[in-house]
This record gives C-alpha cells, sequence and structure tokens, in this order.
C-alpha cells in the first residue's frame, strides 16, 4: 500500500529501520516505501519530518538477477550535510553572478536553512535512482541540477528572488517552486526563444493565439508582449480564462483604469500567475490590516504591482522595522500606501544601514521614513555620502545638515550635477545668506529655470527682499501680492 505524506510521519520507524532478519523481498518493499514517501514529500511540498533514523536505512537492490547479490549503501546524515554544503556553493555563486556581493550572498543564505533543505531534497526527487542504487552524485551533477532550476525561479520572481529564498516556504508562490518535478530546460535562452515564438504564433484561420488578442485590446502592442515574454517567458504560456482576464477584471474593479494594465502587467507580469482567491486576495487583506488604505489599491499596484508579490513575513520583517524607528500604526499605513516600494528595501542590508547613517547626521529617522521613504532606497557610498560631503565642503555642519535632511527628506534624492551644484552656484548670486538654506532646504526642489529665476529677477526688480520661502513656495497670485505688500511698506518707510 502506498503510503500518503499524512502517513508517513508515523510509517518512517518501520521505513526507517532495515533488519538483516528480513526477507529481501521485504526489504525492497521497504525501501520502495522510503522513495515513495522522498517523492511525494519534494513533489506536494508536504513538509515531514524524517528522523535521522530515516536516513540510515539500507538500500539493498540486487546488482546482478543471476546470482541474486546485493550492493549495500548507506545514505548517512554525514552524505546529507555535505550535500547542504554544496547546494550552499551553489547558491552563493548563483548570487554572485546576479550582481551580488559574497557577504550579502552568504548573510541571505545563512537565513536560508528551509530552502537550501528544499534544494537537497529536489536532487533526491531528480536522481532518486542514483541514489537507491547507492551512487553519490558529484559536485558537477548537483550543479547541472540545481542552477537551471535557480535560473527559472530568477526568470519567475526576478528582483524577489532574494526575499523568495529567504522566507522559503512563506511564499504567496511556494507552491510553484517546490511542484516542479524535473530539471528545466538547460537552456534558458531556448526557453525564452520558444516562448516568444509561441506569442506570434497563428491558428488555422491566421489568428494570434486568445490570450495575445486580449491582451492587444487592452492596448499592449504584439512587441511589448513580446519583451514580457523575454524577460518572463512563462507569461506565453498562461490561459486567457484561468489567468490573464480574471486578473485584468479584478484590477479594473478595484479602480484601475483599462490604459494602466499594460503598465502594470509589464512592470509585474508574474500577478497572472498567482491565484486570486488563495494568494492575491488574501494578501492584500494582511495588507489592509497593517494599514494599507483599502480605497487606494488602484494607486498603490499602479505605483508597484510586485508588492503583492511579497511573502507575509516580507511584509512583517519591513513593519516591524518601522515601528522600531519609533513610527505609528497610522504613519506605517500611510507609507506602504503612499511608497509601497520600501517593502522591495532588504532591512538588514539597506534599510538599518541607512537608518544609522542618518542618525549620524542628527536627522530625524521617523520624520524622514514618512516624508521620504525613497530616501533609504539610495547607496549609502554612491548618493548619500557625495551629497553630505557636497554640503561640507560648502561650510555647513553635520548638524545644519541634519536639520536639512530633516525638514526636507527629498534633498538626498537629487542629483549633484543636475541639480545641486547649478542651483548652488546660482544660489550664490541671489544675495541670500547660508544660513537660508538650511532654513529653506526646499529650494532645490523648485525649477532652477521656470520658478527660481524669474522670481529672483521679479523680487531684484521691485527693489525689495522677501524670504526666501516667500520667493518660491507661494502660488504666483499670492507671490505678487506679497510682492506688492513689500513694495508699499517699503515706500511707507521711506515717507
Amino acid at each position: 500500500m502506498l503510503l500518503t505524506p499524512q502517513a508517513a510521519s508515523s510509517q518512517l520507524p518501520i521505513v526507517g529501520v532495515v533488519r538483516s532478519n528480513l526477507s529481501a523481498s521485504h526489504r525492497r518493499r521497504l525501501t520502495l516505501q522510503a522513495a515513495i514517501i522522498f517523492s511525494l514529500y519534494s513533489k506536494n511540498g508536504t513538509h515531514v519530518h524524517f528522523s535521522p533514523k530515516f536516513f540510515l536505512c539500507r538500500a539493498k537492490f540486487a546488482d546482478s538477477e543471476l546470482d541474486g547479490s546485493f550492493s549495500s549503501r548507506v545514505v548517512s546524515p554525514t552524505l546529507i550535510a555535505a550535500e547542504k554544503e554544496e547546494a550552499k556553493a551553489v547558491l552563493t555563486l548563483f548570487f554572485k553572478k546576479q550582481g551580488l556581493s559574497n557577504a550579502v550572498a552568504v548573510r541571505i543564505i545563512n537565513k536560508s536553512d528551509l530552502f537550501i533543505d528544499h534544494l537537497v531534497s529536489r536532487l533526491h526527487s531528480v536522481h532518486k535512482s542514483r541514489y537507491l542504487v547507492g551512487r553519490e552524485l558529484t559536485t558537477l551533477e548537483i550543479r547541472d541540477a540545481l542552477i537551471p532550476y535557480l535560473e527559472s525561479l530568477l526568470e519567475e520572481h526576478g528582483s524577489i528572488l532574494a526575499d523568495v529564498v529567504e522566507n522559503f516556504p512563506d511564499s504567496t508562490i511556494k507552491d510553484k517552486s517546490i511542484t516542479l518535478e524535473c530539471p528545466p530546460d538547460p537552456t534558458p535562452d531556448s526557453r525564452k526563444v520558444k516562448a516568444v515564438s509561441r506569442v506570434s504564433e497563428t491558428g488555422p484561420a491566421g489568428k494570434l493565439r486568445p490570450q495575445v488578442i486580449y491582451l492587444m485590446e487592452l492596448g499592449m502592442d504584439l512587441e511589448k508582449i513580446k519583451l514580457i515574454t523575454r524577460r518572463f517567458p512563462a507569461f506565453a504560456y498562461y490561459s486567457l480564462e484561468g489567468k490573464i482576464k480574471p486578473i485584468v477584471e479584478f484590477l479594473l474593479e478595484l479602480g484601475v483604469s483599462k490604459s494602466d494594465i499594460p503598465i502594470i502587467l509589464g512592470k509585474r507580469p508574474q500577478l497572472c500567475g498567482i491565484s486570486l482567491s488563495e494568494n492575491l486576495i488574501p494578501t492584500m487583506t494582511f495588507l489592509e490590516n497593517l494599514g494599507v488604505d483599502k480605497k487606494q489599491w488602484a494607486k498603490v499596484i499602479y505605483r508597484f504591482p510586485a508588492l503583492l508579490t511579497y511573502s507575509r513575513q516580507k511584509f512583517r520583517t519591513t513593519v516591524d522595522f518601522l515601528y522600531e524607528m519609533g513610527l505609528s500604526q497610522e504613519d506605517v499605513g500611510k507609507i506602504l500606501t503612499r511608497s509601497p516600494t520600501i517593502i522591495s528595501y532588504s532591512v538588514e542590508d539597506k534599510l538599518r544601514p541607512t537608518a544609522k547613517y542618518f542618525r549620524s547626521l542628527g536627522a530625524d529617522v521617523a520624520l524622514l521614513l514618512l516624508r521620504c521613504p525613497q530616501t533609504f532606497g539610495l547607496s549609502i557610498e554612491a548618493n548619500l555620502k557625495p551629497v553630505t560631503e557636497f554640503f561640507i565642503d560648502k561650510g555647513y555642519t553635520v548638524e545644519e545638515i541634519g536639520i536639512m535632511i530633516s525638514r526636507y527628506g527629498a534633498l538626498y534624492t537629487f542629483s549633484l550635477a543636475d541639480n545641486l551644484i547649478p542651483k548652488w552656484e546660482f544660489f550664490l548670486t541671489m544675495g541670500y545668506s547660508k544660513p537660508e538654506l538650511v532654513k529653506f532646504p526646499q529650494y532645490f526642489g523648485y525649477s532652477l529655470e521656470e520658478r527660481i529665476k524669474p522670481r529672483i529677477a521679479a523680487v531684484k526688480e521691485s527693489g525689495v527682499k522677501l524670504l526666501l520661502n516667500q520667493v518660491l513656495s507661494l502660488s504666483s497670485h499670492d507671490f505678487e501680492k506679497a510682492l506688492k505688500k513689500k513694495m508699499k511698506k517699503q515706500l511707507t518707510d521711506q515717507v
């Protein structure tokens, strides 16, 4: 009788200990049961606890039917441990090829024991017959089995693969990653070619596939569909009625405009592969409980459609960090609604180091997170430090810089060459003292040609002086009114 995954745990002691006094047929039957449990474990993603005894079972099979002799092989905990190290090495190399540093890759892998176990179980499933005859896999065979699989996951999950690995199996897409039963095509390029070709195929009547026609009716041209398919080949195989149409109709019901659908699917085609009832809607409910404004879903999804593909553990980790920084539940909800991309930032590799850096300047981190969370996605070395050094070079103290960033969070998001330097050079001609920028760092957020220069020219022409805040922040009507009032007062004082 075949064992179900649910019954496996209770049967493991029987399967796991093969006694020498059992008959050969009994030993073979018990070993077959072990193989079936392994297969079901890998295939269905069922997390069955295997005791060490299970891995010590003797897999005895006849090498020759002529003399009836048997060879024996012990699948020991030592071998399992070695395979885990091999899997870690393969995963480290794979992440490094994607641009991660060795330190970051190691940090992710050290938090990903369950995913490493999954990779090992995959090896057991793919090479089941070799294990049963007592043959160890070589390093090259392990790499050949795992790298194509990791490449397929990268194509499916893109930039969030590290989060999928780290939070495995607590992920909205875990079923897809577990239920792959055989190694994918070892040539990713050939998969892309086939997928793109499928998009362009026509039927006997000379028409494109229904899902392609549907997408084109939504405003997505054929070249755009091909581009998406090159990035994400699985998109070509999504059915119209089962995958694409339900998601599109759901988005339209949320208030997403029809013209925005191609943009959303272009950013995150994986949305079409997510179950509405089992994953997407529960994830949205979970986020609403965290504070996302349910009336703003259309805008949230348009801004960052990948939000709905992250795991709940990833959400909790980010939200816990925001609470740790001193933000209220209401503030967290505002951040998730206005700037959902913050979920994509790694807490340990990005958010926490950036918070530490801004604190070293004396900035109010909670206020900065609330006003401009995208600042925390910038590189400390490439983006933040050069801006700090720029202002220090201009004579500002660290304390003054901290005040400026607290008052105007977007300050560090501007380009030095295209924004800060030209505006600074013009500021020197305006007749204001340097402390004015500490009081009003928003100066750097206004257009130099369309706002700053025309208004400064008007002030100089009038012969009066206004605070920098008054010159730039007032509407055109209020600016003219303030200018006239100042001119009138100046005439009165002269009289």
